[in-house]
């Protein structure tokens, strides 16, 4: 992918955005995610899923699911990659923003 697609992509896919997508694969580190682009696929790695406790493969989303996430990174170095968020905090202030919410210390 040029570089002006893949900026094309990570305006489209902006960080803190809300995106779903349908699980389409499940590898030893996370789970890809369809988010309905041809050249490029939503990446949750095993730590973005829980606050606590080991996440195991079988845990994972059955494979076809519509799932919701956040975005978190891109992959710059590959360009097809975005990285995405499904833990409950994450996806919880994304879709309930709170005004003047005062600061975590």
């Amino acid at each position: 992918m040029d570089s002006q697609s893949w900026e094309q992509i990570k305006s489209k896919y902006k960080l803190g955005q809300f995106v779903q997508g349908r699980v389409e694969y499940h590898a030893p580190f996370g789970v890809f995610v369809n988010l309905g682009e041809s050249t490029v696929k939503g990446l949750i790695k095993i730590p973005d899923f829980l606050h606590e406790g080991q996440m195991s493969q079988d845990m994972y989303p059955e494979i076809g699911t519509f799932i919701g996430a956040i975005v978190v990174g891109y992959n710059d170095s590959n360009c097809c990659e975005v990285y995405l968020n499904a833990l409950p905090s994450v996806l919880h202030e994304a879709l309930v923003p709170l005004r003047n919410r005062p600061l975590a210390v």
